[in-house]
This record gives structure tokens, C-alpha cells and sequence, in this order.
């Protein structure tokens, strides 16, 4: 693992964004770092500010105050192209594509080298095969991806951020359409490119319980208490896991870090 390199830090960031003439405050006065070789989970319910927090981490919005560095570089110094090279970015939605194969699709992650017509050259091959392999996706490379399952599909997304060949990975919600094995395949195989291959890997999720159990680093988001992180036990420890996430119907089990459903109260 290479968890003691910066990737990305934020020094007093404010993110939110501007709507009909006003500025929306989502989140203030976050100072935290995303490092080489660990994967950090962003959780939180809908509207807390996710999308917006690793839209603004991702450089596809500005902050509102404060900074985003990459590799000790403010992010609004970096050119689109160059950021491109830096940082891959896996969305929830599905791609909309019709008669393009596996090996196409993934052959999209090379475009920050290729250029606008995507001309691929043998390093670029050499990259999508190298993805296609390092996600085991090898018996896919000749399917259309609108024949692929949902866990299919996905990891063929993750494999074209692989190729993109960024030091960073951000996914929202990349377990959202999947069942139970396929949700615990992904989240392994995404922990394992953070310290295998010293990749930064942070996800939004909604998958409390596989976060609390697979990721290095916890980022907590909520409307009114803002953005708490550590590693699960600390935030066990804290009480701040109770806090933000305690409902009724819900009890926390702070031995193993984990909320069971209260069936007397239901």
C-alpha cells in the first residue's frame, strides 16, 4: 500500500452551487485527504450533498471557498486534458450506447491520449487489453454492451477507468443495480486496485454495512451535521456512526460496527 501519499486534499472547502441568482451551501469547512493505495466510501442519505461533494472533488464543479488540490496542484490550475490523465470518474448511469463491444467501450478510457478521432495505438491497446484483463473480463471483449447484465456492465465501466490509467477512480453509486454477490465482487475487486495497484478509489454508496466492513476510510455527509471521516472503528468509537445514521427501527451493535433491524420496534 502506498496510504501515506497525498492524492488529493481539501483545505477548508465550501461546495454547493448556484441556482436562480443565490449560492446553495451544501458543505463547509472540510480539510481531509484522499491518499494513494486506500479506498474511502462517501456515505449518506439522498440530498446530503454526495454528488455534489465528488463532482467538486472530481473538478467538475468549482468550490464555493476554500481549495482542491491534486498532487499539490489547485484544481482549477489544471487544464480539462491534463485532468483527464489524473482523475476517472465511473457514473451511475448506464451507458447509452447501441452496437459498440466491450473492447470499444473500454477503448474510450484512452481518449485523454488519443485525441478527439480516438485512434488507438499499440500502447493504447495494450492498456484496454491490460484492463479488460486486470477485471477479468476477458470472455466479454467481443459482446455488444447492451446484451451485458447489470454486474456485467459494470465492471466493464470500471475496467474503462482502469485504462484511462488515472492515479484516481471516483464512482457514484457503483453497486446500485446489482444483487447481493455481485455488490460484494465489485467492492472487493475495487479495494484491491487501491492496494495492490496504489490507486485512489473513493465511492459514493448507499451499501452502509459492505462500507463499514471492505473500506479504509469512512466520509460521513449530512444536510445539518456536515462531513465527519475516520476509520470505522474510530467512528464507532466517536458515536459519530450512531449519529448520523441511528433511526428508529435500528439498533448499533458497537462490537461489530453494525446496524441490525430491531424487529420489536418495527
Amino acid at each position: 500500500m502506498n496510504g501515506d501519499r497525498i492524492y488529493i486534499r481539501c483545505t477548508d472547502l465550501t461546495t454547493g452551487y448556484r441556482a436562480g441568482g443565490h449560492m446553495r451551501v451544501v458543505t463547509t469547512s472540510l480539510s481531509e485527504s484522499l491518499r494513494a493505495g486506500e479506498m474511502t466510501c462517501l456515505l449518506g442519505p439522498n440530498g446530503a450533498g454526495k454528488s455534489t461533494l465528488m463532482r467538486t472533488l472530481a473538478g467538475f464543479q468549482k468550490p464555493l471557498g476554500g481549495s482542491v488540490e491534486i498532487l499539490g496542484r489547485d484544481i482549477r490550475s489544471i487544464a480539462i486534458d491534463e485532468l483527464a490523465r489524473l482523475v476517472s470518474v465511473v457514473l451511475t448511469e448506464r451507458p447509452m450506447v447501441e452496437n459498440m463491444d466491450v473492447e470499444a467501450m473500454v477503448g474510450l478510457g484512452r481518449m485523454p491520449y488519443t485525441g478527439f478521432w480516438g485512434r488507438l495505438g499499440k500502447k493504447d491497446r495494450e492498456a484496454v487489453g491490460e484492463a479488460i484483463e486486470l477485471i477479468g473480463i476477458g470472455e466479454l471483449r467481443h459482446r455488444m454492451v447492451q446484451s451485458l447484465s447489470d454486474g456485467e456492465r459494470q465492471k466493464v465501466m470500471i475496467a474503462k477507468a482502469i485504462a484511462q490509467e488515472t492515479g484516481v477512480i471516483f464512482l457514484d453509486e457503483p453497486t446500485a443495480f446489482l444483487d447481493y454477490p455481485s455488490k460484494v465482487e465489485i467492492m472487493t475487486l475495487l479495494r484491491s486496485l487501491a492496494r495492490e495497484h496504489g490507486k485512489v478509489i473513493f465511492i459514493s454508496t448507499h451499501d452502509i454495512d459492505m462500507a463499514f466492513q471492505i473500506a479504509d476510510r469512512l466520509w460521513l455527509i449530512d444536510r445539518k451535521l456536515g462531513v465527519c471521516t475516520g476509520t470505522h472503528r474510530q467512528l464507532v468509537d466517536s458515536g459519530d456512526i450512531e449519529r448520523y445514521f441511528l433511526r428508529p427501527g435500528l439498533t448499533f451493535d458497537k462490537r461489530d460496527g453494525l446496524f441490525k433491524i430491531d424487529i420489536q420496534k418495527i
